[in-house]
């Protein structure tokens, strides 16, 4: 997405997209993924990191995918998106130390 918006646009179908949004989705979902690469092996350092991963893509799904998908307007270049996002909340909900999350922790 950032370095070959094109190809990325047509392997995937994606609709023609304004380049400057197009390249800053793409640098934020790099800046998450490799952030959260880290928050797989050190969960406590980095469980912000992968909250907020797992809040907007649930968000995401809930509000964005499953309407589209109950009104039949779901987009066949989407199915990709989809896949990739469940793996990423399934990988969120099984690496997110909830229990240390939701403690309750005495500041130092």
């Amino acid at each position: 997405m950032l370095f070959l918006p094109e190809v990325i646009q047509s392997v995937f179908g994606f609709p023609a997209q304004d380049p400057v949004v197009f390249g800053i989705t793409a640098s934020v979902y790099t800046g998450f993924g490799l952030i959260s690469v880290l928050g797989l092996k050190s969960p406590l350092k980095f469980a912000p990191v992968l909250l907020l991963q797992l809040c907007y893509k649930t968000i995401w799904l809930v509000v964005v995918i499953l309407p589209l998908l109950f009104s039949g307007r779901f987009p066949l270049y989407a199915t990709t998106l989809l896949i990739i996002y469940a793996t990423y909340i399934i990988g969120d909900l099984m690496a997110i130390p909830f229990s240390y999350v939701f403690s309750k922790q005495t500041e130092l």
